[in-house]
């Protein structure tokens, strides 16, 4: 009989020294929690992308969450750049707030 089985694993993540160098700027940030939220996030989005077979059932899905036929216009590429800036922004301000949280 195995005594103390551990429940997780280690895996090896190479990331570029520049991002390592900034990531040591912010030593408060637990990252291997954000590493692990990210796979978890990213898994999630995965099973839903698989669930929606059909171009019908994804149009569903998007109206369920509220996507009407106008935000499906494609921007120019000007307000795309802009557009995609403020998400990055969002999502780097949601990230912080759930590590600071911890």
């Amino acid at each position: 009989m195995r005594v103390g089985v551990c429940m997780s694993v280690n895996i090896t993540v190479r990331i570029p020294r520049r991002l390592a160098e900034e990531m040591k700027k912010h030593r408060e940030i637990n990252w291997s929690e954000v590493v692990r939220r990210s796979i978890e996030e990213y898994l999630r989005r995965l099973d839903e992308a698989r669930r929606l077979e059909t171009p019908g059932e994804l149009l569903e899905e998007l109206r369920r969450l509220g996507v009407g036929p106008e935000d499906l216009e494609p921007l120019p590429p000007g307000a795309e750049e802009e557009y995609y800036g403020r998400m990055v922004a969002e999502e780097w301000r949601r990230v912080r707030s759930t590590t600071q949280a911890q």
